[in-house]
């Protein structure tokens, strides 16, 4: 695992815990109630994280992860089979914040999923989170890069 990278906004810290419980519905199936109650459990909580944005992106990749999948696939160099599922979860996740919170600046959405990558991921992992990630924010938001 490379070197943690301390996100310092409340959101930033909800996604890092989002990518997380992500990771645990993946490999261990566990269902978002649980997660969401895992999380809140644990002797240090969400901490500084932003509760509510947790809460809503964990439950909206999760409830939205097929559609999700639709969009990321085309833009994959291999089959979703041989995603890793840090890979997995951070392009469900960056795939949800450029599709449902357009509030959120496309740069940030990538910025903040490659820095998730780079974390949790395989060494060049956030190479490739950033490259499909790139190519759906030119789709989902090519007004917003196109103004800026």
């Amino acid at each position: 695992m490379n070197e943690p990278q301390v996100p310092q906004s409340r959101r930033g810290l909800a996604r890092r815990l989002t990518m997380q419980a992500l990771y645990q519905w993946l490999v261990n199936e566990t269902s978002p109630e649980s997660l969401l109650r895992q999380f809140r459990e644990q002797p240090e909580g969400l901490g500084r994280a932003d509760p509510e944005y947790f809460g809503e992106l964990l439950h909206g990749v999760v409830d939205h992860a097929n559609e999700l999948l639709q969009t990321v696939v085309p833009h994959l160099d291999r089959p979703v089979a041989q995603l890793d599922p840090v890979e997995y979860a951070v392009l469900l996740l960056g795939t949800y914040e450029l599709q449902y919170r357009p509030e959120v600046p496309w740069k940030v959405v990538v910025n903040e999923s490659v820095g998730l990558a780079k974390t949790f991921g395989a060494e060049d992992g956030f190479k490739f989170v950033n490259g499909v990630l790139d190519k759906i924010a030119r789709s989902a938001r090519a007004d917003e890069i196109a103004a800026g």
